[in-house]
């Protein structure tokens, strides 16, 4: 009887260490797994901070603004200082950016803009102090305040049709000469990759700062012979969105020429002297030289 009794108490302590155990089980389980979820989630987490969820706008002032003109620059649509605000600068280079990727082109960035420049630019990251986080004294300096008092009264202006040349007139252009280098671009680059169409900008602006040509676009446009579109009256078609922005972003500062005066088609060109000249770069159709 005696060994009978062990082996009953026996039987209970095995099953009774058994059942312990199931019910221990899943705690040590759990209690195992939140180390590696935390590190997944760490995992997940952008290395740089990215927009605020407010819409940027012309005006606006900050580090959003610094992100935006950072990371249009990295893509090559803004040329511009990198000044955290938003002028009217700024406001071409979105309009252009938005209108490349299939964005209704607002000029307001917004969470699709965002979304898009972010994806465009995931190598992105800062590479300079922004100017707003320089200290106040540095802003009063650079004009920070000044500037945006401008850009607020060229909101207005952002609503019509050639407001993306509106930094033209800054540079003393008329309106009437801003459309006369549209119409140039138009009919002597249509068809030519975008760069080129700048390039032909350029090329015009370039003139118009050397002492060798007229001092105006107007003047360098219709000096004789020097253009085969007002030649054939090409230079009275309409020109499309393209070619202005392409006035723009040679407003802007952009050359892709590097200070050429000259370029040429090789392929209809008559004048053996073009060829004398010394040539930078091919863009498109078209061959630059100095």
């Amino acid at each position: 009887m005696k060994k009978t009794a062990l082996w009953i108490c026996t039987g209970v302590l095995a099953v009774t260490a058994v059942i312990y155990a199931a019910f221990l089980e899943p705690d040590d389980k759990q209690s195992s797994n939140p180390l590696p979820q935390q590190a997944e989630t760490h995992e997940t987490e952008p290395a740089e901070e990215v927009f605020s969820s407010k819409p940027i706008v012309q005006g606006s002032y900050g580090q959003d603004v610094y992100e935006l003109q950072s990371r249009l620059k990295l893509l090559g649509f803004y040329y511009g200082k990198v000044d955290s605000q938003f002028g009217s600068k700024t406001l071409g280079s979105v309009k252009w950016f938005q209108d490349e990727f299939g964005i209704d082109a607002d000029g307001v960035v917004g969470p699709k803009t965002k979304l898009k420049l972010v994806n465009a630019t995931k190598d992105w990251k800062p590479t300079e102090t922004p100017l707003h986080k320089q200290g106040a004294n540095q802003q009063t300096g650079n004009n920070a305040g000044t500037d945006t008092g401008t850009e607020t009264a060229d909101k207005a202006a952002s609503k019509d049709e050639d407001a993306s040349l509106s930094p033209g007139r800054a540079n003393g252009l008329s309106e009437n000469e801003l459309k006369m280098m549209a119409n140039a671009v138009y009919g002597e680059a249509r068809g030519e990759p975008f760069e080129g169409q700048v390039a032909v900008a350029a090329v015009i602006l370039n003139r118009v700062k050397s002492p060798s040509f007229p001092n105006t676009p107007s003047g360098v446009i219709f000096q004789p012979g020097a253009f085969t579109a007002v030649a054939d009256g090409q230079i009275w078609l309409t020109p499309n969105p393209q070619a202005r922005k392409a006035v723009q972003q040679a407003l802007n500062g952009w050359d892709p020429t590097g200070g050429c005066l000259y370029y040429f088609n090789p392929k209809t060109a008559t004048s053996k002297w073009i060829w004398s000249r010394p040539q930078v770069k091919t863009i498109g159709q078209h061959i630059f030289c100095m």
